[in-house]
């Protein structure tokens, strides 16, 4: 736990994938995506509850035979491709509150396209921002592959712009060491506060800390090509995490 409050997990994950058709569900490693999210958050030290907001059917089965609650079933309205995340987590911590009178201190965001998560960065990140009490939220970042101050935009009359100028002259000429130091948010990892999300309307707020991850630590499952790279990373072992373990029979009931 948190300074004493309650720390709730929940995995987003609705079932209008169009990229990868049923990709929350898609067998990984013998396992559906999902399972290892709801996995490294039961495994984690500081999380008393994983929750998974779905809104398919499919989905929901699968969550709960790996261990994780789903008390509600998703709005359709709150499932559509242009879906904020924000109105996901305010309808689930107002169905808890309404229905369990249950008002978690601490929210973690395990999406669950980040499987390769290790359970010892979540505890990290939960850990960051008890250590701040000024600290509105965590977010997993790691050093990109390409510094933006080298990115450019193509202008109404089709010439290039540099998309950042900075502080100096044309910095997409100057050596990289020269660049100021960027981050790139990864999505494997969030973690905010209650008072985040409800009172001040955001997902992470304005006071947020960096949790530095290796840029090869994480992998977001976009695409067929991504979702074959992870199969291939945890069959072969070379991606260390916790792993699902299925805790209801198939086609069993949770309840």
């Amino acid at each position: 736990m948190v300074t004493g409050g309650s720390v709730l997990a929940i995995v987003p994950a609705r079932g209008g994938s169009k990229g990868i058709p049923r990709k929350n569900v898609r067998d990984v490693a013998g396992h559906p995506l999902i399972a290892y999210s709801i996995a490294a958050g039961l495994a984690s030290s500081r999380i008393d509850r994983v929750l998974v907001s779905t809104d398919n059917a499919e989905i929901a089965e699968a969550a709960r035979a790996y261990g994780a609650e789903v008390p509600f079933m998703r709005p359709a309205e709150l499932a559509a491709d242009d879906t904020r995340d924000l109105p996901v987590f305010i309808h689930a911590l107002q169905w808890l509150e309404e229905r369990e009178r249950y008002r978690p201190d601490v929210i973690v965001h395990l999406r669950p396209t980040s499987p390769l998560r290790r359970v010892a960065d979540i505890d990290r990140a939960i850990d960051l921002l008890a250590s701040d009490p000024r600290a509105d939220a965590v977010r997993g970042v790691c050093e990109p592959f390409q510094n933006p101050y080298k990115m450019w935009r193509i202008a109404a009359g089709g010439e290039l712009v540099p998309l950042l100028q900075g502080e100096f002259a044309e910095p997409y000429n100057q050596p990289h060491q020269q660049l100021p130091p960027v981050y790139w948010q990864t999505g494997y990892i969030d973690v905010a506060r209650r008072t985040t999300l409800v009172d001040q309307g955001s997902m992470t707020g304005t006071r947020i800390l960096p949790l530095r991850l290796d840029a090869d630590s994480w992998i977001d499952i976009d695409t067929p090509a991504a979702l074959d790279y992870a199969d291939f990373l945890l069959r072969t072992g070379r991606a260390q995490v916790a792993m699902p373990e299925r805790v209801v029979a198939h086609g069993g009931r949770s309840d």
